[in-house]
């Protein structure tokens, strides 16, 4: 068996705080704990603070260019909770951890993850109870995310519209 992955994604933006916790020796060595060595940092447009741990192999990097790719690679992704991240990790059935950004004035995203969160696909928390996340362990009870039906939303237009179903 190879080395177990975490990936932490902030996406395109600065969420620092994310970053900062997740680089915590507390919350790596509750993360080597649970069997993982390697955590791959994208950091986005924020600041990186590069360290080193004795037991896990760490790595940073702004962005990816083949970012499922990232993610099909990974045992676990801790993520912010943009929409995008969140449906590209489910589609690929992974064991998701959200932390909410709670510096965002319009904080949107807090629906979808906490929404997505009860429905049980996911563990949501915040930059401060990340490390009580990790230790419940939940996240590795995940139900997984339905695969999407492209003919979906063409049959719902066709029964709109009258157009006989078969």
């Amino acid at each position: 068996m190879g080395a177990k992955k975490v990936f932490v994604t902030v996406g395109t933006t600065k969420f620092d705080k994310l970053i900062e916790e997740v680089s915590k020796d507390e919350v790596l060595e509750v993360l080597h704990s649970l069997g993982y060595t390697f955590v791959q940092f994208q950091v986005g447009t924020g600041d990186s603070n590069e360290r080193k741990h004795p037991k896990i192999h760490i790595k940073y990097d702004r962005y990816f260019e083949n970012f499922a790719q990232e993610i099909e690679s990974s045992d676990l992704i801790i993520s912010h909770a943009g929409a995008g991240t969140c449906l590209e990790v489910l589609k690929q059935h992974k064991p998701l951890i959200v932390v909410i950004n709670e510096d965002l004035m319009d904080n949107h995203q807090i629906e979808l993850a906490q929404q997505l969160a009860k429905d049980g696909y996911l563990q949501c928390c915040t930059p401060r109870t990340l490390k009580d996340t990790l230790l419940e362990r939940k996240f590795l009870q995940f139900k997984q995310y339905p695969n999407p039906d492209p003919r979906l939303f063409s049959r719902y237009l066709d029964k709109c519209m009258g157009f006989e179903i078969k």
